[in-house]
Parts: structure tokens; C-alpha cells; sequence
């Protein structure tokens, strides 16, 4: 994958370099510490992914990602976690809170290199579908839209977008989470599974979804924490 950083913090940036070396699907092709340099790069190079700070001077790496037309995947890179839920909304793949382990950086280049195989394969996220079993027929279910999951015994309530009525199933969690395939959906509590595509906050150990409050069970909170960057 073809990768470009945006850092106005020189030893960030050679961080995110050193993390970059080590990985051999990974080529940096250019890194910028002016993010309107960056636009210019990105404008006219192909580029897979960016690494990409978000309080720099000038222009923010949330403006920069809103700036460009064909937006790469990228990964936020940061100090401030406050801004992990808008970065999500933006479609971001990860939000790194700095400093940043280079376990954590990995995981994050994992999901980007999921995404980015599908996409090569034909198989792109706005297409995905599933069918699930429900009352005696096969449902074909957009992998989008799923808001979010919730486990009832040996049961799952699929909740659908634009769906007032979930879809029951016959599946466990485990089964389910290997027919999605899909980085987005987190296991969040013993009952519930959620799609971070759809999360529009948290709210005192809960996430906000289409106005619903879904539960973070306390063994599942620090890696829902740290999948949105919130940690």
C-alpha cells in the first residue's frame, strides 16, 4: 500500500516512519509537514493511505480530509481524542492517540489492509451483503446498514437502518461476526455488537446509535475504548 504522512511535529512524523519501515506492505511515498502541501501531493498521486495529525497550523487534518475529492483511507494520528467521534464520521479506518505503540499502529494498518483487500477484490463495504435465516426464508441483509446487533439466548435482533422492525435470527454472536468479515462491527457487551460507521456518541458507558443508547459491558469497555480512540 502506497502511504503518505501529515505531521507539522517532526518526531511524530519520524515515528510513524520508523512504525512504517517495519511493515513490508507498506511504502511510504512522500510525508509532509505543511498539510497544504499534503493536498497538493494528494490531489494528483495515487495514494492508499495517509497518516494524518490533526491539530496542525493552517489547516486541520479534519479539513484536509473534507478538502479532497477522492479521499485515500486514512488514519488520524493524534494527542487529542475528542475528536475520535468525528473522525469516525468521516469514515476514518483508525484514530491513534499519541504516543502511539507500535502494537496499536499495527492493529490500525491491519484493518486498513482488510479494507483496502476487499475493495481490490471486488467486494466493497456500500455493496457487502449477508443473507441471515428468518422466519423460514433467507434474508439478504446490506452489511451497511446494520446499526447494530443484539444477542436474546440463542437468538440475534439484527437492527437495520431505515428498518423499524429488527430481523430475528437463529446465530450466535461468533457465527455472525464470521459472516460479516468486517472491521467495522465491534463486540461491545455480552448482548450486543455494534457498527462503528454508526455510532454518533458516547454517553456515560454508552454509545449513541440512530437515538438508541447501546450498553459498554465492563468487559468489553477498555477495547471499545481503544477501537475509537477514546482511551
Amino acid at each position: 500500500m502506497k502511504c503518505v504522512i501529515v505531521d507539522d511535529e517532526p518526531l511524530a512524523l519520524e515515528i510513524i516512519e520508523s512504525y512504517l519501515d517495519k511493515v513490508d506492505a507498506l511504502e511510504l511515498v512522500a510525508k509532509f509537514y505543511n498539510p497544504v502541501e499534503a493536498i497538493e501531493f494528494l490531489s494528483t498521486n495515487e495514494v492508499d493511505l495517509v497518516f494524518l495529525d490533526i491539530q496542525m497550523p493552517n489547516l486541520t487534518g479534519i479539513e484536509l480530509i473534507k478538502t479532497i475529492a477522492v479521499k485515500p483511507k486514512f488514519i488520524f494520528t493524534t494527542a487529542y481524542p475528542q475528536y475520535a467521534l468525528e473522525g469516525f464520521d468521516l469514515d476514518a479506518v483508525d484514530y491513534l492517540v499519541k504516543p502511539i505503540p507500535f502494537s496499536r499502529f499495527l492493529k490500525a494498518v491491519q484493518k486498513a489492509r482488510k479494507l483496502y483487500d476487499l475493495e481490490r477484490n471486488g467486494s466493497l463495504e456500500e455493496e457487502a451483503f449477508v443473507f441471515v435465516r428468518s422466519d423460514y426464508e433467507d434474508i439478504k441483509i446490506t452489511v451497511k446498514d446494520i446499526l447494530y446487533i443484539e444477542g436474546l439466548k440463542d437468538y440475534l435482533k439484527i437492527y437495520m437502518k431505515d428498518i423499524k422492525t429488527p430481523i430475528l435470527t437463529l446465530m450466535s454472536f461468533s457465527q455472525m461476526m464470521t459472516k460479516l468479515d468486517n472491521p467495522n462491527f465491534l463486540r461491545v457487551h455480552r448482548s450486543f455488537m455494534v457498527n462503528k460507521q454508526h455510532i454518533e456518541g458516547v454517553k456515560r458507558n454508552k454509545l449513541v446509535i440512530a437515538d438508541r443508547y447501546i450498553p459498554v459491558g465492563n468487559t468489553y469497555k477498555a477495547e471499545v475504548l481503544d477501537e475509537l480512540g477514546l482511551k
